[in-house]
């Protein structure tokens, strides 16, 4: 559901600033309107699908000129090439991005719906669909992390983007279209890699567009059924649903149209159930081997809403997915790995192969269901520990693997502190404390401990489906975080993780790669490098830490998003921090893996050293360029 963080009477442009009259907005709409078209496509809620954002964004800036001959325009900076002091483009913006955002505003029954929240009725092509140009990965991963934004963050990232407007001018637009926090909506931006320049791509571009027809079949068949189909909506209407027809499906959107396929798909009697004991004799240990869980696992009605939901889900259902996993419906029947009461919602675990849905109500109706996605594609004993079941009141509860025989929760960040055990209810653990569900500063990091016959292993909650396999070692084999040294080797980092919250992390590794004695004599200084894994293969979050001695958190050093290092395929890495001494000195200090034979440095530093450390003086604020060579003699780059 997109956040409703914005006012309900949007402010109305500031009196004091210059007057605009149509003329000169019509003439900044018409120079600018593939900037504005693009502004409004990226602040409209991602949920309604491509073909329609576009011609959405088209109507809203089609829209945006002003009623009167003459209007107020807001005083807020342009702050671009081209548009500089123009109050007419500052106008026709503000307009487009409060619309976008009304568009963005669930439609409730004590309000009349807005003008933006309704379809528009012009532009429309009729049989065709227009979409944007695809673009690449990087693009791709954009679009993904953008569409878990609400409309007001989403707007703040545009703005800085496309617009190039500082935080302050950001916070003057959103405040002049209605935001009620715009604070907020930056802090929840600044949660996405400044990739700006990927906002100029083709993907996101509205005005250049690919058309393909829409379905052929269906509208020949449409033509063909539209008296059968009043005719059968009256005698439906009179004599009402069949009792043991499809029936309501309480969140789900109305059917248009079925066949074999969806129907087997949607039909709790084909659901497939695991025997309890299969896990015990079969040669996999994945999602594939659960069995079907929880004290609801015989209540059709549900299975058959949460099936439905999953097929087509309604307006008012929350969806969500980890970057790079379809929300689209099973293609058959799927396996039911859990239905049951969790706190105070009926809750849905379902696996078709390669995803894992969860379907959760409230225990008093359909309003408020939510439906989460997540990749589990090639998932192992470790990664198929445990699921997510619920969170409530800062607490998370999971549905563990039927061979877990022991759960506990650890203290990342308190190493020695042991484990508390937690009670397991047919799978179900009990309620305990998320990391990224807490308010303040990071002074803890709670994780699930798992037991089974192999060993323990750690596993984090992240704000997904799927909660995250912990590691460390060398790349390419990684041992569990189970041992002392293991665990002390987390200990600084721990914090670390939340900055890969929320995006499809399925493991993440710590590997202590160097050790530095300090230019001051005070010690040695540790340089550890995490890994985060995605399930979509692509996107690993890549991060250089430095830790000094008596320090309680890790410095991040260097940090890269899909790039090969620290990993299997390319276990080197080379990173430098700026560091000062206690004595007021400044030195550049670099280490690579142990295979590296020599580092220099040039730019603001200019340095070399033998082997795989290098300590330079330098000035405070001065910027270096690293390059490594290893035993081997390839070149290995710092990592930026």
């Amino acid at each position: 559901m997109q956040s409703q963080d914005v006012a309900q009477r949007p402010a109305s442009p500031s009196p004091a600033g210059p007057v605009v009259d149509v003329e000169q907005a019509e003439a900044a709409l018409v120079e600018h309107y593939p900037r504005l078209v693009r502004l409004a496509y990226l602040v409209l809620p991602p949920g309604t699908g491509r073909g329609r954002r576009v011609l959405t964004a088209h109507a809203l800036t089609q829209r945006a000129l002003p009623r009167g001959n003459r209007t107020p325009a807001p005083v807020i900076p342009t702050q671009s090439t081209g548009r500089d002091g123009d109050p007419g483009y500052a106008l026709i913006r503000l307009q487009v991005l409060r619309t976008a955002l009304e568009a963005g505003l669930p439609l409730t029954r004590k309000a009349w719906p807005r003008r933006a929240q309704l379809p528009p009725l012009l532009p429309q092509v009729w049989g065709l669909k227009l979409f944007p140009r695809s673009g690449g990965a990087d693009e791709l991963a954009l679009d993904q992390r953008l569409s878990t934004l609400s409309g007001p963050a989403r707007a703040a990232y545009a703005l800085r983007g496309l617009e190039r407007l500082e935080d302050d001018g950001v916070r003057k637009v959103l405040t002049a279209a209605g935001v009620a926090d715009p604070d907020g909506a930056l802090l929840e931006a600044d949660g996405i890699p400044a990739q700006y320049g990927l906002l100029d791509s083709p993907e996101f571009d509205p005005c250049s567009l690919q058309a393909r027809p829409t379905d052929l079949m269906r509208r020949r068949q449409h033509l063909k059924a539209a008296l059968a189909a009043g005719a059968a909506l009256l005698v439906c209407g009179a004599l009402g649903l069949p009792g043991g027809g499809w029936g309501p499906d309480g969140a789900a959107a109305p059917a248009y149209a079925r066949n074999p396929a969806a129907q087997a798909a949607l039909d709790p009697a084909k659901l497939t159930r695991v025997s309890p004991a299969v896990w015990r004799s079969s040669a996999r240990t994945d999602f594939s081997v659960w069995p079907a869980r929880g004290d609801l696992t015989g209540d059709t009605a549900l299975l058959r809403r949460a099936l439905a939901v999953w097929a087509r889900p309604g307006g008012t259902v929350q969806v969500s997915a980890t970057p790079g996993t379809p929300s689209g419906g099973p293609a058959g029947p799927p396996q039911l790995l859990y239905a049951g009461t969790v706190d105070a919602a009926r809750v849905v675990i379902l696996h078709d192969g390669w995803r894992v849905a969860r379907y959760a109500e409230p225990k008093d109706g359909t309003q408020g269901a939510a439906l989460d996605f997540a990749r589990v594609d090639g998932a192992g004993r470790a990664e198929a520990s445990a699921v997510v079941l619920g969170r409530a009141d800062g607490n998370v509860r999971y549905l563990t693997a039927p061979w877990v025989e022991k759960a506990g929760e650890r203290d990342l960040m308190k190493p020695g502190s042991g484990a508390m055990d937690l009670a397991l209810t047919d799978g179900v653990t009990a309620p305990l404390a998320s990391p990224v569900l807490r308010s303040g500063g990071c002074t803890s990091w709670n994780v699930l401990q798992l037991t089974d016959g192999t060993g323990k292993r750690l596993l984090t909650d992240l704000g997904e489906l799927v909660p995250a396999r912990l590691t460390t070692g060398r790349p390419g084999s990684p041992r569990e975080v189970s041992g002392a040294e293991a665990l002390r080797t987390w200990k600084p980092y721990a914090c670390s993780l939340g900055t890969v919250r929320s995006a499809g992390v399925r493991s993440v590794n710590a590997w202590a790669f160097n050790e530095q004695r300090l230019p001051d004599v005070s010690g040695f200084a540790a340089w550890v490098c995490t890994r985060a894994e995605t399930w979509r293969g692509g996107g690993a979050r890549v991060l250089a830490q430095f830790h000094t001695p008596g320090g309680t958190y890790g410095a991040v050093a260097a940090k890269a998003e899909d790039v090969p290092a620290c990993g299997a395929r390319d276990p080197h890495v080379l990173a430098g921090v700026l560091w000062k001494s206690g004595a007021g000195d400044w030195y550049l200090l670099a280490a690579g893996s142990r295979e590296t034979a020599s580092i220099r440095a040039k730019g603001g530093v200019s340095g070399s050293a033998r082997g795989s450390l290098l300590s330079v003086p330098a000035e405070r604020g001065v910027r270096a360029e690293l390059k490594g060579t290893l035993r081997d003699g390839r070149p290995v780059g710092g990592l930026r």
